[in-house]
């Protein structure tokens, strides 16, 4: 505990103890060590004993003076760090450091030791090896020492910040997941800059700081885990990141970002749920401006469009452009503002494959998504409105309009096959659900079945629609409806996707009071975990057989019902006068 006290010249607990071990006298020893490394001062002789006769220890007394000593020196430190010119003070502080240092390890004077570290820009190589070396000085010490330490060790680096994205990882799908299953508050209720606030970006943010070889080491991180997992939430923490440290004007960093800009606009897309045509505009002018040799910042453009909550704005801005165009009799081919939300989508949809490829040109888009796949959604549009304006005609003015019952094999094909075309009509559909429109919803219903890549069956759209199909509630006390949700989609994939398993599991704990009793007898049996089935399956499962169970009336209550039909006993009539 007492190492290094020697080198300063103090004494220490070893020379008290030889000290005693060779003296005659202990007493008169004792007294000499305390005079020698007491308090030297004066004036404080006199009081010693006073304190004496009040029953105060000498330990005691000495600790308080010791604690105050040690506060006002961590004040002049920082007040050093601050005052003067730069070399001047920096001087000062590595002198300090260089007569302290071999206390680093005593307790009581590890606290200034680290103080003077954590204001030093560039801490002498030799002490941060040894800092790294022990685990408790390590721990001890500031942010601002561990970003020297961290800056020239990826490895320890990335031992620090692997449990925060694992942290970050688990609480987006517990969001996805949760039990709370509303059309308001969803998985992209959350402004932007509330979400910025979560303690994972917040710790990052600090880790970072101004280092912009941290902050590289972090997206190398990011992108790492996105091409091996393809997990889009790595995209939307490192939009997260950069606004969290545009938000605290880290100019050092920001301005050496090609995406700053760019995440800023679209960051204010983001909160607003829509791109309107100004914002269109800068995008643009950014996308537009990537020169000739800097095409490798395509590639954190895509990523950050790869963000769920960026593809969510570009989609929802999609679907009303196109109600739009449908009022104003346009084609989508000829609106600009459409096809830039198109260029978008498809730079983000195509991130994983750019990154991996390390290709940075822009996908091509498929010149049928424009001509014929969209056209197709808008006649869907149309469809709507006619079938709702002959609802509203008097019946002996209404045409004999039975609503659409089928869909063009064309908009199966184009789900099956192109991945922003299933987006689109992923996002149409929830639009649709949303509107309560049931018709238009198990129109389109059988075309989710067989989606590109299994997106209908992806957590963010099945928590989505779980969501929107709240306001459809009504309708789960109906035979046809319930079979074609629940058998023509849902348990067409429990089998082989757990997730979905877990999401119509929690649409019933939430709907099932709804369901018709035969068929949600029927749907309990289907949903019956196997042996392989999770944990938070089988969790979810008991909970339903809970609430299923709450809601069987009691033996009593069925023993009791059948005596209330039971005849009145009769009453003799009183005998007539």
């Amino acid at each position: 505990m007492y190492a290094g006290l020697q080198e300063l010249g103090v004494a220490n607990g070893e020379d008290l103890k030889e000290t005693l071990t060779n003296c005659t006298e202990p007493l008169k020893a004792i007294e000499q060590f305390q005079t020698e490394n007491g308090v030297l001062l004066p004036s404080l002789q006199s009081a010693l004993p006073f304190l004496d006769l009040h029953g105060t220890p000498r330990l005691e007394f000495h600790q308080s003076v010791f604690d105050e000593l040690r506060e006002k020196l961590l004040e002049r430190v920082s007040a050093i760090a601050l005052e003067g010119k730069v070399e001047e003070r920096y001087k000062k502080l590595e002198d300090l450091l260089e007569k302290s240092f071999s206390l680093v390890k005593m307790p009581s004077i590890q606290p200034v030791v680290m103080c003077v570290m954590k204001h030093l820009p560039k801490v002498p190589e030799k002490k941060l090896k040894l800092v790294m070396a022990d685990k408790d000085l390590y721990k001890a010490c500031a942010v601002e020492v561990k970003r020297q330490i961290w800056q020239d060790n990826q490895a320890l680096f990335g031992d620090e910040v692997s449990p925060l994205l694992k942290q970050y990882i688990l609480e987006k799908e517990n969001i996805l997941f949760s039990n709370d299953i509303s059309v308001l508050h969803n998985f992209f209720s959350l402004s932007p800059k509330t979400r910025r606030q979560g303690e994972v970006v917040q710790k990052l943010t600090q880790m970072i700081g101004k280092n912009v070889k941290l902050y590289d080491m972090v997206l190398q991180f990011l992108r790492t885990l996105f091409l091996r997992t393809r997990n889009v939430h790595y995209c939307t923490l490192r939009a997260e990141l950069l606004m969290s440290l545009h938000d605290l004007e880290i100019s050092e960093i920001c301005t050496v970002d090609p995406c700053h800009k760019f995440t800023w606009c679209l960051d204010a897309c983001i909160r607003e749920k829509f791109v309107d045509n100004k914002r269109a505009r800068e995008l643009q002018g950014f996308l537009d401006g990537v020169k000739k040799g800097q095409e490798q910042v395509l590639g954190d453009l895509s990523m950050i469009l790869c963000d769920p909550f960026a593809i969510n704005t570009l989609a929802l801005s999609t679907i009303r452009h196109l109600q739009d165009l449908v009022g104003q009799d346009t084609l989508p081919r000829e609106s600009p503002d459409l096809l830039l939300l198109l260029r978008m989508l498809s730079l983000g949809q195509g991130a994983w494959d750019m990154i991996d490829s390390q290709v940075f040109k822009e996908p091509k888009m498929e010149v049928e998504l424009i001509t014929k796949f969209l056209p197709m959604l808008m006649s869907f549009v149309v469809d709507d409105h006619t079938f709702n304006v002959d609802q509203k005609l008097p019946s002996e003015e209404k045409g004999p309009i039975p609503y659409p019952s089928t869909i063009p094999e064309a908009f199966t094909k184009f789900l099956q096959e192109n991945r922003i075309a299933c987006e689109i009509g992923l996002y149409y559909i929830l639009h649709i659900t949303k509107q309560r429109n049931k018709n238009a919803f198990l129109r389109l219903l059988p075309a989710l079945v067989e989606t590109f890549s299994d997106l209908a069956f992806s957590d963010i759209f099945l928590h989505l629609l779980t969501g929107n199909l709240t306001l459809l509630g009504d309708e789960f006390a109906l035979e046809e409806f319930c079979t074609s949700l629940f058998d023509g989609f849902f348990l067409t994939a429990c089998s082989r996707k757990e997730n979905v398993h877990r999401h119509v599991l929690r649409l019933l704990l939430h709907l099932h009071h709804k369901v018709a009793p035969a068929k949600l007898e029927s749907l309990q049996k289907a949903l019956e975990p196997t042996k392989q089935s999770g944990e938070a399956v089988k969790e979810l499962y008991n909970q339903l057989t809970e609430k299923l169970e709450l809601r069987k009336p009691s033996p009593a209550e069925v023993t009791e019902t059948p005596s209330m039909e039971l005849p009145l006993p009769t009453v003799p009539t009183p005998a007539s006068r």
